[in-house]
């Protein structure tokens, strides 16, 4: 397995991590333990090193997982997780206040067996919060030696900047993907200028970049893509054009349409590290396996050529909604 550095920090990871949430929230059901105990350590024994979690998960759950499945192997990975999201009466309601923070980072450290974080995000910025005293909280946790670095997620550029002038960044992680660009148009440059590194999440287009959905799909009763406009039967029957580019180029390459997804992420710049996530063995296999696909300066200029005749329809969060709302901000 590859490494790659996040921006300008230390801070070493495998050059694909792997996100956790999946394996025991937002998808419809909680995954087997044992299953994902087996497919963690199996990441492990591929060289992944980067493993990515949440408060907010479950709640709890997820962080619990993996603070049990990686504790063998605690010397050896790179655990990320998230503060900033409380569910209040089932709904997700943000709080970035210090006090808040500190009794969330305590929470973390216990669930997941370990002295010290090695990365810990805001996971959302709560408006009603200076982000400065956001960062001032980080800066002191990290002096305390409770967490390693920081990130922000789903920040904007101006709140990046302001954070980032008080406690220096490590990493920012969004969404992008061939399916969601946005980044592209200016948080891409402004964490090169500042030397902050990018861990996309749905590297995959939750899963749709992949070929396993269609307009006939039907997702399961909690699923959270059955809430997404763009997984509607409509926009994904539109969209198949995506797939379908992606598709002919894995078969050009001796690939997976998978492969091909995240090869064209990893190669954008070299301080982006993507963290799909899966609950299959032989996803997690074919993820990792991305990391020797090369796509060649000619192969990708033609792939670009061939996305920008695709316009992609379908917002990735309803309009109007919470979680379209506290993005970006």
């Amino acid at each position: 397995m590859k490494k790659r550095k996040l921006g300008n920090s230390d801070l070493e990871v495998s050059a694909i991590g792997l996100g956790c949430m999946g394996m025991s929230y937002g998808y419809g059901t909680v995954s087997d333990k044992k299953e994902m105990i087996s497919l963690i350590h199996k990441a492990i024994e591929m060289g992944i090193t980067l493993f990515d979690t949440a408060e907010v998960y479950g709640p709890y759950i997820n962080e619990e997982l993996i603070g049990g499945a990686l504790k063998p192997y605690r010397e050896k990975v790179i655990i990320s997780t998230k503060c900033g999201i409380k569910i209040v009466n089932g709904k997700q309601v943000l709080d970035g206040r210090p006090e808040v923070i500190r009794t969330s980072v305590e929470g973390s450290l216990k669930r997941l067996k370990t002295d010290v974080i090695d990365l810990y995000y805001l996971h959302r910025v709560d408006t009603n919060v200076p982000i400065e005293a956001v960062a001032d909280t980080m800066k002191a946790l990290i002096k305390e030696g409770k967490i390693k670095h920081w990130g922000l997620s789903e920040a904007g550029v101006d709140t990046i900047r302001k954070a980032h002038a008080v406690c220096a960044l490590t990493a920012v992680e969004s969404e992008y993907s061939m399916m969601w660009r946005q980044p592209e148009k200016e948080l891409l440059t402004v964490l090169e200028e500042l030397g902050i590194g990018f861990m996309p999440f749905a590297p995959l287009g939750k899963g749709f970049l992949t070929g396993a959905f269609n307009k006939n799909t039907e997702f399961a009763r909690g699923d959270l893509r059955s809430q997404l406009p763009r997984f509607s039967s409509e926009n994904m029957k539109s969209n198949q054009a995506l797939v379908d580019l992606i598709h002919k180029v894995a078969e050009e390459k001796g690939a997976a349409p998978a492969q091909i997804a995240l090869a064209w992420v990893l190669a954008q710049k070299s301080w982006i590290v993507p963290i799909p996530g899966t609950t299959k063995v032989h996803r997690l296999a074919e993820n990792a396996g991305a990391v020797e696909i090369t796509l060649t300066h000619e192969e990708l200029s033609k792939l670009n050529d061939a996305l920008s005749k695709i316009t992609v329809v379908g917002e990735r969060y309803p309009v109007g909604s919470d979680y379209a709302k506290r993005a970006g901000k």
